[in-house]
C-alpha cells in the first residue's frame, strides 16, 4: 500500500449529544451520559442503566419514510454520515461514484426492529400475516445487516465498494481500517467509513445479563462505569454512531479540503481462544499493535495517546493493560491511556468508530479525554489512566484498539496532519 489516507470530515450520533460539538464537550469535560434505561422498563433485569441517545430523528433531517424504513441505528448512522460529509466540504456531485466507497460496522444490527415485530407476532399468533400488519413492512431490512451499509451508499450515491462488517466490539475499528485499505490500495479515492448500533433493548441486555458483563450498579448510575479501577464491575451498554471519510491524501488536496489527520496503520488478528474469554498475556493486541505500527513504519514512541477499548471488566482492562505494555514497552509507562466508555458508555459495534472520532478530536485539539469515575489503582493495571480530567499534551500520533467477543482484536494507528512522507 503506497497511497496515504486522509481524515477530512467526522460526524457522531453519541449519548450525551448527537454532533461533534456536543460530543467533545462531553468528553472533555469529563461528564457522564449513564442514566436508567428509559427506551423500555428494564424492570427485572440485572443491569438497569445505559448511555442512551437523546434522538429526535425529525430533528435531525429525517423523514417519516425514512424513519418508518429503518431501523434506529440505521437512523443514527445516516445523521453521523451527513454530518462528516459536510464537514469534509465534499460535494457528491462532483465525485467520480465508482470510485466512492462505503464500509461500515455494526454487531448486532437491527435488533431493536426484530424484537419489536417478534413481539408482536407473538402477543397476536404463530401466524404471519404481513397484511393485518402482524410482521411490519421493514422487517426485511431489519433483519438483513447490509442494510447499515446499502441505506448509506443510497444517501450519497457511492456505486464503488460498499460493504457492513460485523466483527462483534471491534466492528467500528475493522470497518475503518477496511476502507483504509481500500484506499491506499487505491480501490477507491473516497470511503464513508464508521459504525452504527442501538443494542439497548430488553433482548440483548439480557444477553449481557446472562454472563454478567455489564455493571448492575443501578443505585449510581454516573458511576457505574469504572474502566481499570480496582472496583469496576462489568461495562455499561451504550448505542450511537460515528462516521469519518477517509480520502487518499492528494485528492484531498487537490479539491482543497481541511486534513483532520492521518489513518497511518492498521491491523486484526484473533485469539483463537474462546468466545468470551481472554488470553492473560495480551499477545494477540499486542501483536495488532505491532503491525499496525509497521504499516503506519513508525516507531513505538511517536505513540503520544492510546485510547483503550477499557470496556471496566476485569479481565479486558488486564488483559489490555498487558498487552500495551508488550507492544510499547518501557514507553507505555510515559504514554496517558483513557477509556471513553466511562462517559459514553459500550456502544457494541458502534464504540470503535466512536472511539476513532474521539482520536480525531483529541489529535485537533491537543488534548487526552478523561476516564471518567477512576478513583482506585488495580495493581495489575499499572499505566497512566488520565483520571477524572482532560489533559493538554503534545499529540503527534494516536493509538487506538479493541477488543471483541469471539477474539477480536484490532488497532489503528492515526497521526496528525502535518507528518512528513
Amino acid at each position: 500500500m503506497s497511497r496515504r489516507v486522509a481524515v477530512t470530515g467526522i460526524g457522531v450520533v453519541a449519548p450525551g449529544g448527537t454532533g461533534v460539538t456536543r460530543f467533545w464537550d462531553l468528553l472533555s469535560q469529563g461528564r457522564t451520559a449513564t442514566r436508567r434505561i428509559s427506551l423500555f422498563d428494564p424492570a427485572g433485569l440485572r443491569s438497569q442503566i445505559a448511555a442512551e441517545c437523546d434522538f429526535d430523528p425529525a430533528a435531525h433531517g429525517l423523514d417519516p419514510t425514512t424513519v418508518e424504513r429503518c431501523d434506529r441505528y440505521v437512523q443514527f448512522a445516516l445523521v453521523a454520515a451527513r454530518e462528516a460529509v459536510q464537514h469534509a466540504g465534499l460535494d457528491m456531485t462532483r465525485e467520480n461514484p465508482w470510485r466512492t466507497g462505503v464500509s461500515l460496522g455494526t454487531a448486532v444490527g437491527g435488533t431493536t426492529r426484530l424484537e419489536q415485530d417478534y413481539v408482536l407476532v407473538s402477543e397476536r399468533g404463530a401466524r404471519w400475516d404481513v397484511d393485518a400488519r402482524k410482521a411490519g413492512p421493514a422487517l426485511e431490512r431489519a433483519f438483513s445487516p447490509s442494510t447499515l451499509a446499502s441505506a448509506v451508499a443510497e444517501e450519497f450515491g457511492a456505486h464503488g465498494p460498499v460493504q457492513t462488517v460485523s466483527t462483534g466490539c471491534t466492528s467500528g475499528l475493522d470497518a475503518v481500517g477496511y476502507a483504509h485499505q481500500a484506499v491506499a490500495d487505491g480501490r477507491v479515492d473516497v470511503c464513508i467509513a464508521g459504525a452504527s448500533d442501538s443494542p439497548i433493548s430488553p433482548i440483548t441486555m439480557a444477553c449481557f445479563d446472562a454472563i454478567k458483563a455489564t455493571s448492575p450498579n443501578n443505585d449510581d448510575p454516573a458511576h457505574a462505569s469504572r474502566p481499570f479501577d480496582a472496583h469496576r464491575n462489568g461495562f455499561v451498554m451504550g448505542e450511537g454512531a460515528a462516521v469519518l471519510v477517509l480520502e487518499e491524501l492528494e485528492h484531498a488536496r487537490a479539491r482543497g479540503a481541511q486534513v483532520l489527520c492521518e489513518i497511518a496503520g492498521y491491523a486484526t488478528f484473533g485469539n483463537a481462544h474462546h468466545m468470551t474469554g481472554l488470553t492473560k498475556d495480551g499477545l494477540e493486541m499486542a501483536r495488532a499493535i505491532e503491525t499496525a505500527l509497521d504499516e503506519a513504519r513508525l516507531d513505538p514512541t511517536v505513540i503520544d495517546y492510546v485510547n483503550a477499548h477499557g470496556s471496566g471488566t476485569k479481565q479486558n482492562d488486564r488483559h489490555e493493560t498487558a498487552a500495551v505494555k508488550r507492544a510499547l514497552g518501557e514507553h507505555a509507562y510515559k504514554t496517558p491511556m483513557s477509556s471513553i466508555k466511562s462517559m459514553v458508555g459500550h456502544s457494541l459495534g458502534a464504540i470503535g468508530s466512536i472511539e476513532l472520532v474521539a482520536c480525531v478530536l483529541a489529535l485537533t485539539h491537543q488534548v487526552v479525554p478523561p476516564t471518567a469515575n477512576y478513583e482506585t489503582p488495580d495493581p495489575e493495571c499499572d499505566l497512566d489512566y488520565v483520571p477524572r480530567e482532560a489533559r493538554e499534551r503534545r499529540l503527534r500520533g494516536v493509538l487506538s484498539v479493541g477488543s471483541g467477543f469471539g477474539g477480536f482484536q484490532s488497532a489503528v494507528v492515526l497521526t496528525g496532519p502535518e507528518r512528513k512522507a
